[in-house]
């Protein structure tokens, strides 16, 4: 095919762009097509047309067009993720591969979208608190587990490793996983039941208590109008008599092998004894069920090519000095190909290297200026920018005279 075909010309109307750039990621926006035309033309005309010939057609431009704009997608959705990707972390919904949408190139293809605001909610620090809550049992993402041992009369050591017979489990650890107990149920009767009535702590008496659900509670100080630090200050007197003149009800645990006091007596045998644990393997393990599908790095946080028709003024303006850009870098490259090209009366010398060398300079300059503009819009710069007007407004009002009160 003669390179003549490939001379450039301006387009005519509608549908311009659309169904003529490599992707088609903007075929679809009806500002993009519209406003392509326009682009093309001005590209053409800062490269000397119609003056100059130019060895492309507008498909090459608007192919520049779509990576403008592309480009320009790419770093304000870097932006973003720089912003907001610790929020989004474990938390959106990922977005990549064939879910990327379809268009009219075909499914699967890249598509478009918008950014809607982003609203903090501490990210990662919830995870951070979970943790810490696991580790003092008020909370965490790991399921707290319980189960129970048969007392066994005269005995006090019982195993309760993973895959022992004396401990029965709600959820049986796999073989060669640990157990971590929590906690062990091994409390001996409330002190409150032995407030003030010399009847009150009477083993019947007890017995009737329990009988009813009122285990916890004495008759003897139903209606007795006194402190609450009088009771608290009253119940540690009896629980520490408990415990230094009686075998009190307490426990060993090393290596989950439970030691009960006191021994176990014959009439105890057949009770149960309760205890609560973690699953080694879920304390560890590094997923969790409701972070499946989640965003788990920058490569698939839910964001697409921005749509053309939502980008403003000065947005369009990079992207249109962006093609330009671009234009000339390719048709320096095409005039590169043939240094200079043979006349009648001597050569002509192309401009394809000063071309690319242009090209890419003001590429990289106008990346470094987007870059920079866009550094300086991030949260943290707006914290350091609040602070120093913070700082500046108590400069000024130090200055200020003060009123003088005159009594």
């Amino acid at each position: 095919m003669s390179k003549f075909n490939y001379i450039y010309s301006d387009p005519g109307a509608i549908p311009g762009a659309s169904g003529s750039t490599p992707y088609g990621i903007y075929d679809n926006d009806n500002a993009f097509a519209s406003e392509s035309i326009d682009v093309c033309k001005w590209t053409a005309r800062r490269l000397g047309h119609p003056v100059m010939q130019l060895e492309f057609d507008s498909g090459s431009i608007y192919a520049m067009f779509e990576e403008a704009v592309s480009e320009y997608s790419l770093h304000i959705n870097n932006y973003n993720i720089k912003n907001w990707m610790w929020n989004q972390y474990g938390s959106e919904n990922k977005l990549s591969g064939s879910q990327w949408g379809t268009n009219s190139v075909g499914t699967g293809s890249m598509s478009t979208g918008s950014n809607q605001p982003q609203h903090p909610h501490m990210g990662t620090t919830f995870v951070l608190s979970d943790q810490y809550g696991q580790a003092a049992n008020v909370g965490g993402d790991a399921t707290l587990y319980s189960g129970s041992i048969t007392i066994v009369g005269n005995q006090q050591d019982y195993d309760l490793s993973s895959g022992s017979s004396d401990a029965t489990f709600q959820s049986t650890p796999a073989t060669g996983d640990q157990v971590e107990i929590q906690r062990v149920f091994n409390y001996g009767p409330a002190a409150i039941t032995r407030f003030y009535d010399p009847f009150a702590g009477s083993f019947e008496q007890r017995q009737m208590l329990d009988a009813f659900g009122f285990g916890n509670v004495a008759p003897a100080v139903s209606f007795i109008l006194r402190p609450i630090s009088y009771d608290i200050s009253r119940a540690q007197a009896i629980e520490t008599n408990d415990k230094i003149r009686k075998s009190n009800y307490s426990f060993e645990l090393m290596n989950n092998q439970l030691k009960i006091f006191p021994i176990p007596k014959t009439v105890d045998e057949g009770n149960k004894l309760y205890f609560q644990y973690y699953k080694r393997s879920d304390q560890t393990s590094m997923t969790r069920d409701w972070t499946d599908n989640k965003v788990s790095d920058p490569s698939n946080v839910p964001y697409k090519f921005i749509e053309y028709n939502t980008i403003n003024a000065s947005g369009r303006q990079w992207i249109r000095k962006y093609c330009l850009a671009l234009s000339k870098e390719l048709l320096g490259i095409i005039r590169s190909k043939y240094a200079s090209m043979p006349l009648p009366n001597g050569d002509v010398t192309m401009d394809g290297e000063s071309l690319k060398s242009e090209g890419r300079e003001e590429k990289t300059l106008l990346l470094e200026e987007l870059k920079e503009f866009l550094e300086s819009m991030t949260l943290k710069e707006q914290a350091v920018a609040e602070q120093e007007i913070a700082e500046a407004n108590q400069q000024v009002l130090n200055k200020a005279p003060l009123g003088i009160y005159i009594g």
